[in-house]
């Protein structure tokens, strides 16, 4: 019965299919409004599992998960879901990360087991963390973390960019901000990630009134959130966090301030490994790379990785002959990139570790 053609299922025929897959027997206004939500909850199924469920599943699953009753008073999360671009993340992407990267321990300790252990948590009277800041040097792989955490979470990942909110204006920042955070605050098992935060939540001091009123906007909107009962996690990242308002970076606004920044051998290896078994390459010394990337950002490797690609492609092209990416090809196209990461950077970055973190 799964295989019927939605669109030329009527009004007439919700009853008798839904009693097909559940058994349940529904007036035809009843019937209708569950038909609904089962294919809400048929999309967000399939979204989370990457592949199409079946209406049968899909209607015992939101059975088994509503009490009938409860049905009409349930939030539309399909549709708020859609309107806000959720995406849902493989637990792979948490494996990309070495594990002797900082912030994967300190994240796994003090977000994701609180999270995932809620009774151990509130037996301890520990608090999970609701808000979160990420910061360092761009290209260090802040969007990433915050996308492997969503995906070993198993929440949903809607990602809101600063272009977003100023869609209609400057001066409409404030508002649309407002109308998001209605909406996010009625969802369940989701990471919200502002990227580029420090446009829209820069320091008061030589702000323009507009500026002002968006941090305002911000410091309201913040402690809502936080108060909601959901399980909702909202990270920001900022490649300057000397620029935000000082007033965000106190206690009480977001619980943990966490830096990303250069990756040591293990790490660049983890990534290396990673793109390296996605082109066509004959036996790497991975020894000899890790060593020539020191001050290559997960962004470097990346577009490295890239470019090596296009090189190979285009030689094989012209000869028409097997052309294997070799260590002499990456070693030659290492030496021709400029990595993201200066001695300046570095140590930048090591002093707002020491000004700024909170964990």
């Amino acid at each position: 019965m799964d295989n019927f053609d939605n669109s030329s299922v009527t009004v007439d025929d919700y009853s008798s299919i839904i009693f097909t897959a559940s058994g349940l027997k529904l007036d035809d206004e009843m019937a209708a409004e569950l038909w609904q939500k089962v294919m809400d909850h048929k999309w967000i199924l399939s979204e989370k599992l990457g592949r199409d469920v079946g209406f049968r599943a899909a209607c015992v699953d939101l059975l088994d998960s509503f009490e009938l009753d409860k049905l009409s008073a349930s939030d539309n999360q399909a549709d708020l879901l859609e309107g806000l671009g959720a995406q849902f993340i493989g637990k792979e992407a948490w494996e990309t990360i070495s594990d002797t990267q900082p912030p994967k321990q300190l994240i796994r300790k003090r977000i994701v087991l609180p999270l995932r252990e809620l009774e151990l948590s509130h037996k301890h009277g520990v608090i999970p963390p609701k808000t979160l800041i990420f910061f360092g040097p761009p290209g260090t792989g802040k969007t990433h973390f915050v996308k492997a955490m969503a995906g070993t979470l198993a929440w949903w990942y809607i990602e809101i960019s600063p272009s977003q909110l100023m869609a209609d204006g400057m001066d409409k920042i404030g508002m649309n901000l407002r109308r998001l955070m209605e909406k996010v605050r009625k969802l369940d098992e989701a990471v919200i990630f502002i990227d580029e935060f420090e446009e829209i939540a820069a320091s008061r001091d030589d702000a323009s009134r507009v500026d002002r009123s968006i941090t305002n906007e911000l410091l309201k909107q913040v402690p809502l959130l936080k108060q909601q009962g959901k399980r909702i996690l909202l990270v920001c990242a900022t490649n300057y966090i000397r620029q935000l308002d000082q007033a965000l970076l106190r206690p009480g606004r977001f619980d943990c301030i966490i830096p990303v920044g250069t990756l040591d051998d293990e790490g660049r290896r983890t990534i290396l490994q990673h793109y390296n078994s996605r082109i066509h390459a004959k036996e790497i010394n991975m020894d000899l790379i890790v060593g020539m990337t020191q001050n290559f950002t997960p962004a470097d490797i990346e577009l490295l990785y890239q470019i090596i690609a296009q090189r190979a492609f285009e030689q094989e092209y012209e000869s028409r002959k097997d052309n294997a990416v070799t260590t002499e090809l990456i070693v030659s196209e290492i030496t021709r990139f400029r990595p993201s990461l200066t001695h300046e950077a570095i140590e930048e970055f090591k002093q707002d570790v020491i000004k700024y973190s909170r964990v």
